[in-house]
């Protein structure tokens, strides 16, 4: 190898079928992995001569970094890595690196005309932030980037770039990105979903809620908002302080409408995913599995559950992560079943980040199909300007015809 790499330590499901003799001669390498204080979503840096940087171990493992949410210890390992591989290029331990190998770095980074992978930055100021928080760890001085001094930010970091969508173009994304629609609002020829009650639900549920997508995501079924407000209108639940950004728990609020159809996704298409789960006996071959026995109904709710080997614990419900929230089954009429409210097409939880795919593909095929109608549109326009005998590109006195794109 001629650059560090990162791997990442997998969950306690995802370690596969080791083989006997072990790996690298290690016997039981999970239990070795976890009796250093490696956790599952933690990276591993490996040198290019194929050796695990001691030092950087112990930084993984340190109370600095084991404070980061998963997210951000991905985000920072991946930000890290590149620096180690420049350094080493230059011959000089991360140690070792002073504060002009981290200006030359920044200018390769953010404007080398040589890089064909520049960043902006946005992007820049992050990875500030993940090399202090490294050299500051290893009591490198004078730190050789500091996120906090102004010249070692960039200038152009620009906040997101969030975009309201009038109620035409949501309308559009909705029926042809999640449903499969035409324009004409009808079922596309050939369109296969089985997942589509889940995905219009969920967005309609967030889109009633305000709820954020981890949020939205990580609800387990008796967390769905069943009491209604004085009026009808609305219902009203509890997010889990666990699964928010701000770490606090908060009252939320669905419309009627939106609660009922995900009502009807349970009663449908996510009872038939579940169904076939168990005829497959998915749920049996899980490693991990914590059938819940109770749910208190005081102002702080606690779990209780027994898991394979019959062994009981309890937390409380709005300090259950989403991982966790993951493990939690409820006793049904033909055996366990997932408490996790959106399941995948096999009758598994669905993780929240997974959504991303979900709008991606719906974002695609409203490219696919409202830009080639924008195209057939222009086309209609340059065939009626040759049969009226003018220039398709001066039609002054011509009636405009409605805009079909879904971007206005």
């Amino acid at each position: 190898m001629t650059e560090w790499q990162v791997v990442w330590v997998p969950d306690t499901d995802g370690w596969g079928a080791l083989p006997p003799e072990g790996v690298l001669g290690v016997r039981g390498l999970p239990t070795e992995v976890a009796r250093i204080g490696l956790k599952p979503g933690d990276p591993v840096f490996v040198a290019p001569d194929g050796t695990v940087d001691p030092d950087l171990l112990d930084f993984v493992c340190s109370a600095q970094f084991r404070s980061l949410e998963r997210e951000t210890k991905r985000n920072y390992a991946t930000d890290i890595r590149p620096l180690l591989t420049f350094l080493s290029a230059r011959g000089v331990p991360w140690r070792r690196a002073g504060r002009c190998d981290l200006v030359d770095y920044r200018d390769w980074r953010c404007r080398a005309v040589e890089n064909p992978q520049r960043v902006g930055g946005t992007k820049w100021n992050r990875e500030a932030a993940a090399f202090t928080k490294l050299f500051r760890w290893a009591r490198v001085e004078p730190l050789p980037v500091d996120a906090g001094r102004s010249e070692d930010r960039a200038a152009d970091s620009v906040s997101s770039n969030v975009l309201w969508l009038t109620p035409r173009t949501w309308g559009l994304w909705s029926n042809v990105g999640l449903r499969g629609h035409t324009l004409a609002a009808l079922p596309a020829g050939g369109w296969e979903s089985r997942t589509e009650m889940r995905n219009t639900s969920f967005v309609q549920l967030l889109l009633g809620s305000g709820l954020r997508r981890q949020e939205g995501g990580s609800l387990l079924t008796f967390e769905l908002p069943t009491q209604r407000l004085r009026h009808g209108r609305y219902c009203h639940g509890l997010v889990a302080a666990a699964v928010t950004r701000a770490k606090a728990g908060r009252v939320f609020y669905a419309t009627v409408d939106a609660v009922g159809q995900v009502e009807a996704y349970i009663a449908s298409e996510r009872a038939w995913a579940i169904r076939r789960a168990q005829e497959a006996g998915r749920y049996e071959r899980l490693p991990q599995l914590r059938l819940v026995t109770a749910v208190t109904t005081a102002r702080r709710p606690v779990v209780e559950w027994v898991d394979r080997s019959g062994v009981p614990g309890w937390q409380e419900l709005g300090r259950l992560g989403w991982r966790e929230r993951q493990l939690l089954f409820l006793d049904g009429p033909d055996g366990p079943e997932p408490a996790w409210l959106w399941l995948t097409e096999q009758g598994l939880p669905m993780a929240p980040d997974r959504w991303n795919g979900v709008f991606a593909a719906a974002n695609r095929r409203c490219e696919q199909v409202l830009l080639s109608a924008r195209e057939r549109e222009v086309g209609r326009e340059f065939r009626l300007a040759e049969v009226r005998g003018r220039s398709p590109y001066a039609t002054p006195h011509a009636t405009p015809t409605r805009c079909t794109c879904w971007s206005c």
